[in-house]
């Protein structure tokens, strides 16, 4: 029976090296490429034609397809085919829910269990999308409604994105440039971020988004 090819994705070689050794223990699957960045990534998409892509959220870096939500986007769209694993740190369940809206198969966090992405392999072998323990709901709304994720329950995606690449350090400006979008556009979604997280200014801003671990 031909093997499920299967292509990773992370700017760590150690992370990829550790999902290779779980993804070989199932011959069921083949790993037919590594990428350190979403141009490799995207290169081995035309090349190899993976069955299944497991790729990290956060690849900064990469100004070419970037990384985060506008990546995703980018190979939903041109590469239906393929279905997406999600290997990431983001533990925010309102966050994750937004990823499968957006299409991805699959989930799974990297400070849980790795043996869990083969859980997750043979539930995508069997069509079916993967919800693992990192998700309380299969729906798009988080059960705790406690005052910071209400908070963050309202922001867009769009802002969202904004709010990662500025904690990360990147000014308005590079963030326009970086998600191909007018520097008012950016500025907007920024203001319109800390007006929904009620903060009222950059320092507090990152305060509020470091003390809820909101991109760890």
């Amino acid at each position: 029976m031909e093997k499920v090819r299967v292509v990773l994705a992370d700017d760590h070689p150690i992370v990829l090296m550790g999902v290779r050794e779980v993804i070989e223990r199932d011959g069921r699957f083949a790993v037919v490429g590594e990428a350190l960045s979403s141009s490799e990534l995207v290169r081995l998409y035309k090349e190899v034609r993976p069955d299944i892509v497991i790729t990290d959220y956060n690849m900064p870096g990469d100004q070419t397809y970037g990384d985060g939500i506008k990546l995703i986007e980018y190979l939903l769209r041109n590469f239906p085919a393929t279905r997406i694993l999600i290997l990431t740190m983001l533990s925010n369940n309102l966050i994750l829910s937004s990823l499968y809206d957006l299409g991805v198969s699959g989930v799974i966090l990297k400070n849980g269990d790795l043996n869990e992405i083969l859980v997750a392999l043979d539930t995508l072998v069997r069509q079916n999308t993967y919800r693992g323990p990192c998700m309380q709901s299969n729906n798009s709304v988080l059960p705790d409604r406690d005052d910071i994720d209400g908070r963050i329950a309202s922001l867009s995606m769009k802002e969202f994105e904004v709010l990662r690449h500025f904690v990360s350090g990147m000014s308005v400006g590079e963030i326009a440039l970086h998600l191909k979008r007018s520097v008012k556009t950016v500025s907007a979604q920024k203001v319109a971020a800390m007006r929904k997280l009620e903060v009222d200014s950059d320092q507090a801003l990152l305060l509020f988004c470091i003390k809820s671990n909101l991109f760890q």
